[in-house]
């Protein structure tokens, strides 16, 4: 399942979300987020209150699935404030060794999408209609008072199954380091980047939803959703002085849907473990935020079967997001950017011939600025650009979806306009528009299709209650 269009991992805290007078392990600073963030809810006279919870859902997002600070924090204190009715126990009145939500916080989701090209994939009909796209249930809570989970199941319509979807289990804890607080953690997950908490990663940048039948361009670096729902990672995280943020993580293939032994039938195996990192730096300039970041992941892959000669791929990234509230909270302006470099070593594949060159580059670019307003309609535009090094065997010439140049090439711009008449249903008009397409800007396959004939309009509703 592609994890672009898995975005509640990041709307979900807002469903679990608790009054701050019950909150445990947030330092002062953290306290005053949830104050202002209540006081604007209600003053606002927003109906839609949060299950179970004593904020709305703008405490942690601005419109969905836009974490505001406050939002941040909640995740990396482990999904686990609450004021929720619970079930205690101790150890002789000297321990807490139970502490269980009486309701457990179950949510779901139901995405249902129209796609139309700008012209007809061959042997298909046009215009197409999802319902639904997606369909998930969550279920998010504090385990004990330092552990919290997010776990999303799935139904996916393309394969018409039901599956684990991503997945979050967190330790979470806060200490103090030279006079400053310190969230430290531990995070178990089975996506690269699911667990950040900025919408500039792969795994929830923009666009937060997009058409799974449109074409798509055949090239995306590895750390673009390939391990996404197929890994297991093991992390640990600390966030000092709501500044400075350092994670390293260790990813190991997670078979799903087939034999749970990898083997000479799997594909895309890792060998060993995957090692990722993060970082990044925060900066609070009065409402205004800022943050500037990099990441990476070193992997050693089977591309068939688990013995042999294998791929090695090195990715190295930066990002960047900018927030500017606006009014009461209620709007605001945003901005992302990410550029993603990725070596290939192509070793397993030059010698299958299935790779004309040994080492290959991948590059991936993406930057979006978006304007809400106080009733939170909004207005993104976003550039995408993919480029990297030409290869015949790599990039074949294939109708609809190959390149007849063997590059990877492709850009544009997407346009969208969204509106949120609730805190939780989001509308989305959208339009991708492709400059160039797998290398090229006409005739890209070979069987004369034009970049431009890939341009997607697609309507989109997007309900969680």
């Amino acid at each position: 399942m592609k994890a672009k269009i898995h975005l509640l991992g990041l709307a979900l805290p807002a469903l679990l979300l608790v009054p701050v007078v019950r909150a445990e392990g947030l330092d002062d600073a953290a306290r005053r987020y949830a104050r202002d963030y209540a006081m604007a809810a209600a003053h606002a006279r927003i109906p839609s209150f949060s299950r179970q919870t004593g904020l709305a859902c703008s405490a942690c997002h601005t419109a969905f699935p836009h974490l505001t600070q406050f939002g941040r924090l909640f995740k990396l204190n482990g999904y686990t404030m609450t004021s929720l009715q619970t079930v205690r126990a101790g150890d002789s009145g000297k321990r807490e060794s139970l502490k269980l939500d009486l309701i457990p916080p179950v949510s779901a989701m139901v995405m249902s999408s129209f796609t139309q090209t700008a012209k007809t994939q061959p042997g298909t009909q046009n215009g197409n209609v999802q319902f639904p796209q997606q369909l998930s249930v969550f279920f998010g809570e504090a385990i004990t008072p330092r552990i919290g989970t997010f776990l999303q199941v799935t139904y996916d319509p393309a394969a018409g199954s039901i599956g684990v979807d991503n997945a979050d289990i967190r330790f979470a804890n806060r200490t103090s380091m030279g006079a400053k607080s310190l969230i430290y953690g531990v995070t178990l997950n089975n996506n690269p980047t699911v667990q950040d908490v900025w919408n500039t990663v792969p795994a929830w940048g923009f666009p937060y939803a997009a058409s799974s039948t449109a074409p798509s361009p055949a090239a995306s670096v590895i750390l673009d959703g390939q391990f996404g729902q197929s890994s297991a990672g093991l992390g640990a995280y600390a966030f000092w002085d709501n500044h400075l943020y350092g994670e390293v993580s260790l990813y190991r293939s997670s078979v799903q849907g087939g034999g749970q032994l990898p083997d000479s039938t799997s594909s895309n195996t890792i060998h060993g473990v995957g090692p990722y990192w993060r970082a990044f730096w925060h900066q609070q300039m009065g409402r205004q935020e800022l943050m500037i970041g990099a990441l990476g992941m070193s992997t050693s892959v089977f591309p068939s079967g688990v013995i042999g000669v294998r791929n090695r791929y090195t990715d190295v990234g930066f990002d960047a997001q900018y927030e500017l509230p606006v009014g009461e909270g209620k709007g605001g302006i945003t901005a992302h950017a990410i550029y993603l470099h990725e070596t290939q070593k192509l070793a397993a594949d030059y010698a299958a011939d299935a790779a004309a060159n040994q080492t290959n580059k991948l590059n991936t670019f993406r930057i979006d600025g978006s304007v809400y307003t106080a009733k939170r309609m909004g207005l993104t535009l976003g550039y995408f650009s993919t480029s990297g090094t030409t290869d015949a065997l790599r990039y074949p010439e294939e109708a609809m979806g190959g390149s007849l140049t063997g590059s990877p090439n492709s850009n544009g711009l997407i346009f969208e306009l969204s509106a949120l008449p609730w805190l939780n249903t989001r509308f989305e008009l959208q339009y991708v528009m492709y400059n160039k397409f797998n290398g090229a800007k006409t005739n890209y396959d070979g069987a004369g299709r034009n970049a431009k004939d890939n341009n997607t309009l697609y309507l989109m509703s997007w309900v969680v209650f």
